[in-house]
């Protein structure tokens, strides 16, 4: 008597958006994933073949300045709201416009952010910011111990309840963006987001950036930015996320 094969695990990846190196954080992403076999990946650019989204046992995201119509707003809730999971990272909860007066993040889709917990507004010029652990005793962060990266540090707007895993402090004026003036308060940066049977993981680490990818603002980035890919803790992180997404954390 042969044993019963274990069962495919269908995942949606959509990674695409503006101001990072997407080729990057796609090609790592699908490594991690491609570690379990049973993962069967279709990646997309955009939120519009919601057919595959719906037929997805996890979502997994990788954008920026990426907004679903909302039709494709309303179906992502509704694929959340009905026991669908959803690892998010980073720059998903961003809209970006570049004003004469600075970047200005404006609240064009209240849905979509309501729905993912979080909307990114600004953050300071990249440099060395200490996380540390909101909830050392969940299953998703137990062991980890505090660390700095040299990331993004997500200042945002926050549009439900959340269940804070790790965050960050900040203080202070953050030059070049519209919203610019922020007072003392703890920001998540790896935080759960329940909605009705299904949930939403989001990690806001994970910039990324090469010579090209600021193209038309600049032809040519002098930096390459890998942030906290270069970080084992991140890679633990994500992993964690994806082990969740399957149900098996």
């Amino acid at each position: 008597m042969t044993d019963t094969p274990p069962p495919r695990i269908n995942c949606v990846l959509v990674a695409a958006g503006k101001y990072h190196d997407i080729d990057y954080a796609r090609l790592e992403l699908m490594k991690i994933l491609a570690e379990d076999e049973r993962v069967r990946v279709r990646v997309f650019e955009d939120y519009s073949n919601l057919d595959a989204i719906r037929a997805a046992d996890f979502l997994v995201t990788y954008t920026c300045d990426v907004t679903p119509s909302l039709v494709e707003q309303e179906a992502l809730r509704a694929y959340v709201a009905g026991g669908g999971k959803w690892l998010a990272l980073h720059g998903t909860n961003s809209i970006l416009r570049f004003t004469a007066t600075g970047v200005d993040s404006p609240r064009w889709a209240p849905h979509f952010m309501e729905t993912l917990g979080s909307q990114f507004i600004a953050h300071p010029p990249i440099a060395p910011y200490q996380v540390t652990v909101a909830d050392p005793e969940h299953p998703l962060v137990k062991g980890v111990e505090p660390f700095d990266a040299n990331d993004e540090l997500y200042l945002s707007e926050y549009h439900a309840e959340l269940k804070v895993l790790l965050e960050t402090e900040f203080e202070g004026h953050v030059e070049g963006f519209v919203d610019s003036e922020w007072p003392k308060a703890k920001h998540p940066v790896f935080y759960l987001r329940q909605l009705e049977k299904g949930c939403i993981l989001y990690l806001t680490l994970g910039h990324c950036r090469g010579h090209y990818d600021m193209q038309p603002l600049m032809d040519y980035y002098p930096s390459v930015e890998k942030g906290s890919w270069e970080l084992p803790v991140f890679h633990d992180l994500v992993h964690r996320g994806v082990a969740w997404a399957k149900g098996e954390a």
